[in-house]
C-alpha cells in the first residue's frame, strides 16, 4: 500500500535542516526497499522548506514510523507532516 507524506519546514530552519541533512540522506539509502520517491519542497529562492515521501508498507503506522525515525523529524526540523494514503495511477510501474 502507498502512502504520501508532506512535511513542511518550522519557518527559519535553513541551518536546521543543512545540520542534519547527511543523516537524513544516509537514512533514505536505508529505507530503500520501501521508499519509492522523495524530494524537498523548494521556496521561491530554491531554498529547501519541506519534504514530500512516497512510501510503500502494509500500514498508515508503518508510514508514520518511517516519517518519525526521518532524522530530520528527530531533530525537530518539521511544523507539520501529513501522511495520506495514495493509489498509485499514471507512471506506475508494470506489476510482475
Amino acid at each position: 500500500m502507498h502512502f504520501v507524506i508532506q512535511t513542511q519546514d518550522k519557518p527559519n530552519a535553513f541551518d536546521l535542516r543543512a545540520a542534519q541533512r547527511p543523516a537524513h540522506l544516509d537514512y533514505l539509502k536505508e529505507q530503500s526497499a520501501i521508499l519509492l520517491a522523495a524530494g524537498p519542497f523548494l521556496d521561491d529562492e530554491n531554498r529547501m522548506i519541506g519534504s514530500l515521501f512516497v512510501v510503500d508498507v502494509a500500514s498508515e503506522a508503518e508510514a508514520r514510523r518511517f516519517a518519525e525515525n526521518d532524522p530530520f523529524a528527530k531533530a525537530g526540523l518539521f511544523s507539520s507532516t501529513t501522511i495520506r494514503k495514495w493509489r498509485w495511477i499514471v507512471g506506475a510501474p508494470a506489476k510482475g
